[in-house]
């Protein structure tokens, strides 16, 4: 199975390949015991029109002759002999012997009688030479050196000549199975290549919209924008395409949908605020004037984050390939402008596909958490042939394992390690987990060994880049 093709039309030209050995050498093998068949019938009817033949050659040449005629008559397939008894010295009752006796005396038009058949796989005629005391007479005719001789012979037979002398014949086995080597490899070549051209180009026809659903289902997995996919090839293959076009515009709505819905709830939350703000400016005990600014304040900065991300959900990016390590290295130099310690690993070029503004966002949003609650951030990439590793480290004092998960949902803030001092509404890391996703990666969170925070983020590598 590990040779075995792994694509479609491969795996179809494999199967059209043994099934064609499978249904031609059945077809040969029936040919050939039917040809054989046909051999056999052919030679037994030869060797009863020859026995006639010589037989009534013999009733009609003077007795001086027969020695003369039985030589003459004598093949290395049929052999002759005349003896004073019969060589056959019983009436066989086997199926093909009473066969060929019916056979012998219909042609000579006498009695059973004066015919005797031994059965196929006999001894041979000259083993029997020399026992009616006639041995010189016999082993004059006897042939020896003809094919057969030292092989039993097929069947002999013993007919009676109308001078009370017998004429005894030995048939020599028919040809076995033809050789068939060299004219069933060509037809099976000739054959094969004919179906291979026919499986590959029907194989890659069906194949080529499996190829393009897989990759368009590739590209929105990662969140990039796919069109309609034509439908094309068998009914099976259309009906699939036509349930992916469907899934997706299905999908598409419901994003939208539901984008729109937040987008108008956050935004009709700024009238309130406003309002709230207001009311505010009429409170005339100062603290608590101070407390109700600060949490609209919070309102005000949760509302246009979520905005914000709302906004650029709604109006993607295209996407494009770039190098990942360049945009990690431009992120972590805007923080370090901005006074935050973060460095990142030389790893050279690694190319990925991506909506660049969206995943900047992204690494900015971990890389300046790293940095601000963990004192120092760093980020190293890794790679294989699959997918791409950001690795940024902080160090901090973690976070709670039962937390882990809990810190990428909407609006959560850790006050153990994330003070409301240093500002941020709690979307910095859904917002992140959001946008990697997109693209068809992950975020994963855990805690060091040596102390801080370890995120990790991978994504899928460039299409058709190692």
């Amino acid at each position: 199975m590990r040779l075995a093709p792994k694509n479609l039309a491969g795996q179809l030209t494999l199967l059209l390949l043994i099934a064609l050995a499978v249904a031609q050498g059945v077809a040969v093998a029936f040919f050939a015991l039917e040809r054989i068949e046909a051999v056999r019938h052919a030679q037994r009817d030869n060797a009863i029109l020859r026995t006639v033949t010589v037989a009534r050659l013999l009733a009609d040449t003077p007795p001086a002759l027969h020695d003369a005629v039985v030589a003459a008559a004598s093949t290395g397939l049929t052999r002759f002999l005349l003896s004073r008894d019969p060589l056959v010295g019983e009436i066989e009752t086997g199926r093909q012997a009473v066969a060929i006796a019916r056979d012998l005396s219909a042609a000579f038009g006498g009695g059973p009688e004066r015919i005797r058949v031994a059965p196929l796989w006999t001894r041979h005629l000259d083993n029997d030479r020399g026992h009616d005391g006639n041995h010189g007479h016999e082993r004059k005719h006897g042939h020896d050196d003809g094919p057969g001789h030292g092989k039993p012979d097929w069947f002999t037979a013993s007919v009676a000549l109308p001078d009370g002398t017998w004429l005894n014949v030995a048939v020599a086995p028919p040809p076995g199975a033809p050789p068939w080597g060299w004219t069933f490899l060509m037809t099976f070549l000739l054959s094969a290549v004919g179906i291979a051209v026919v499986a590959v180009l029907t194989g890659r026809r069906i194949a080529k919209p499996m190829r393009g659903l897989a990759a368009a289902a590739g590209r929105f997995g990662r969140g990039e924008a796919v069109d309609d996919l034509p439908e094309a090839g068998p009914v099976e293959t259309r009906e699939t395409v036509r349930a992916f076009n469907r899934m997706r515009q299905r999908l598409d709505r419901y994003v939208r949908d539901r984008t729109a819905m937040l987008a108008a709830i956050s935004h009709d939350l700024r009238t309130p605020i406003t309002s709230l703000r207001l009311h505010a400016e009429f409170i005339e005990d100062a603290g608590t004037k101070a407390k109700i600014d600060a949490s609209l304040d919070e309102m005000q900065r949760m509302t246009e984050d979520a905005l914000a991300f709302i906004r650029e959900d709604m109006h993607r990016e295209e996407t494009r390939t770039v190098d990942l390590h360049a945009l990690l290295d431009s992120v972590a130099a805007d923080l370090a402008e901005l006074g935050h310690e973060v460095a990142v690993a030389d790893t050279g070029r690694v190319l990925v596909t991506c909506r660049t503004v969206a995943l900047r966002r992204a690494l900015r949003n971990l890389l300046e958490n790293g940095a601000v609650h963990g004192a120092r951030a760093t980020a190293r990439i890794d790679c294989d042939r699959s997918e791409v590793c950001v690795i940024i480290e902080d160090e901090g004092p973690g976070i709670p394992e039962d937390d882990l998960e809990r810190v990428f949902e909407p609006f959560v803030r850790l006050e153990a390690s994330r003070s409301r001092d240093t500002g941020g509404s709690g979307l910095g890391l859904a917002i992140a987990r959001d946008i990697v996703r997109g693209h068809g990666g992950d975020i994963r969170l855990e805690n060091r060994a040596e102390g801080g925070l370890c995120a990790t983020v991978t994504l899928p590598v460039a299409d058709g880049i190692p």
